[in-house]
């Protein structure tokens, strides 16, 4: 009798999380959906200057999606757009460091055409540190990039 109520109850629990995990990946976005989202920006950059694609991704739901957003930092580290904390823009980040002791914006700044940074932080949704990446793409004398949690 008892190993039936603990096999039913295993059963319950293993149903929960089939359930339940693919309800949790659908409400973050993917390294593939941050990598597109991240050329998108790139390209409104681009094309339309500063000044209304700041204003876009500061503000359009166009540059937001979950947990999603783009970010913008100038090459002395200050954030100049972002997407989901309006307090971080003015703010020089370039010293900033990871909880591993990483600093994720240096390497972010540091790079010449595009890619990934990868380094780990506090996920809003979770509130838990999680591994994080972010593509960033160097246009002119900026860095647009998004970022993904990964598991």
């Amino acid at each position: 009798m008892l190993k039936t109520i603990i096999s039913g109850i295993a059963g319950l629990f293993l149903a929960l999380a089939v359930v339940v995990a693919p309800a949790y990946a659908a409400e973050q976005g993917s390294v593939d959906e941050a990598k597109a989202m991240a050329e998108k920006a790139a390209a409104l950059l681009s094309s339309a200057g500063k000044d209304k694609a700041f204003e876009a991704f500061n503000n359009s739901g166009d540059f937001k999606d979950r947990d999603l957003y783009v970010f913008v930092v100038d090459n002395a580290g200050i954030t100049v757009a972002h997407g989901a904390n309006a307090a971080l823009i003015g703010r020089n980040l370039m010293e900033v460091r990871d909880p591993a002791g990483k600093q994720f914006v240096k390497e972010m700044v540091g790079v010449s055409d595009k890619g990934w940074v990868e380094y780990v932080w506090q996920n809003p949704a979770s509130k838990a540190v999680e591994p994080k990446k972010s593509y960033v793409i160097r246009e002119g004398d900026v860095v647009v990039g998004v970022g993904a949690y990964v598991k």
